[in-house]
Order: structure tokens, then sequence, then C-alpha cells
């Protein structure tokens, strides 16, 4: 009988992942994972806060919590990221020094002068509301400098769409004051006062997430008193900030 060759199946060959891959999707889940809870928030947001209108929305925040859902859900929702600038964008800060030069030993002021365009504001220092963020000042002084209380203008109580309570803000341009002593070893020459300005930048419908300016006053230091010279006398009149 003629003999019968049996035929074995064909072997399948079990496809190699490379190592490289995987390294790559396991860097790719936390971006998913990301992408995923964007997608759930913007669902949430749309369900809490929809339809938004800007003009007749009334929101009224009763905790830190709700707070900032509403302004995660302004900063995921498409027309806001396209449409809302940056709190960076809003205020133009500038800084001068009431002396130049400053003598060893004297006393002198540190202004930080805020300029908000037409349409903005910022919350005062003295906020009305506890959601909202103060507008704050802080300085990181180097070896041989002493500062004082800083000092804040008044705002000004206003009405806007989204708040049923004024709002105590500052609008157009407004002035802090920071007194600071060169000391007897400060260095001479031209030295550096690092500054952290924060602040929450609002328009007549929304407010923006708060922001911190990193700021660098400079100060130029004499050794004698007799080289000291008034300066930006059109900044300091009185001494104290602006009202």
């Amino acid at each position: 009988m003629p003999t019968t060759n049996s035929v074995s199946p064909p072997k399948v060959s079990q496809p190699t992942i490379p190592s490289g891959f995987l390294r790559f999707s396991y860097t790719l889940r936390p971006l998913c994972l990301c992408v995923s809870l964007s997608r759930w928030l913007h669902e949430l947001c749309v369900k809490s806060f929809s339809p938004f209108q800007p003009s007749t929305f009334n929101f009224q925040p009763s905790s830190r919590l709700a707070a900032s859902l509403f302004v995660l859900c302004l900063a995921l929702s498409p027309a806001a990221q396209s449409q809302v600038p940056s709190g960076r964008d809003i205020v133009k800060p500038e800084i001068y020094a009431s002396l130049d030069p400053a003598a060893r030993g004297s006393s002198f002021q540190i202004a930080v002068v805020m300029k908000i365009p037409p349409g903005f504001h910022v919350n005062a220092r003295e906020k009305s509301e506890d959601y909202l963020i103060a507008t704050d000042l802080k300085s990181e002084l180097p070896t041989g400098f002493k500062a004082g209380e800083i000092a804040y203008p008044k705002g000004k109580l206003e009405k806007f769409a989204f708040s049923k309570v004024p709002l105590n803000v500052y609008q157009d341009t407004v002035t802090l004051i920071m007194p600071v002593t060169a000391l007897a070893a400060a260095p001479i020459g031209e030295q550096h006062i690092p500054l952290k300005l924060r602040y929450q930048a609002c328009s007549s419908e929304i407010c923006l997430p708060p922001v911190t300016l990193t700021l660098d006053a400079v100060v130029n230091v004499a050794a004698s008193s007799t080289l000291s010279k008034p300066a930006h006398a059109e900044i300091f009149r009185t001494g104290d900030a602006k009202r």
C-alpha cells in the first residue's frame, strides 16, 4: 500500500512585541489617564454648568471646592481655551525705587505699579468673598536689606454679572508700596530684590485663574548719603500707596 505522508499544520509564530514598544505604552498610560479624566470633567462641567450664558449666569460658590471646579470647567471649555486670555497677560507691572542711588543706612520705597486694561479688574487686598484670591506682594530680601509692611491701596466696590454682591476690586492703575531700609553693611552697587506678585484678574463676566509673577526690583546702593537722590517723584508723591 502506498504510504500516506501526514502533513503537519503550519506553525503560527507568536508576534514578538519589542521592548521599546512596551516602554512606550507604559509612557502613554499617564497620558491616556489624563485624557480620560479631562473628558470626564468636561462632561461633568456640561451637566453642571450648561447652558453657560456669561451675561445672565449667576454663580455663587459656597465652598473652595465649588469655586475650584468652576474655574477648572472654564479652563476645559473649548470656547474658554480659545477666547479667555491668561491672567499673566492682563496686568503689566512696573517697578520703581524712590532713591537712585540709595545710600547705606537710608530708608526708601519700592513701588509696584499694576496697570490694568479697561474691561478688567483684579481683586483688592481686602477681598469681599472667601473664594476670591486677594492681591498679594512678597519679597525675598537679599543680605543687607530690611523691609517693612507693604501698603496696599483701598479697593472700590463694583457690581459684576457673575456675583450677586458687589466685589472689592482694583481697576485702571494701582500702586503697591514696600518700605525698605539699606543697612549699614548693604553691598555697594546694583542690587536685585526678588518680588512675587500674586493676583486674580477678572472681566465683567468671569474670573480667571490666579497667577503669580516673579519680578525684579533693581536698587543702586551708594556708600555715602551725599550721593543719594530722590527718583520718580510722580510715583512717590505722598510716600503712601495711591488711593
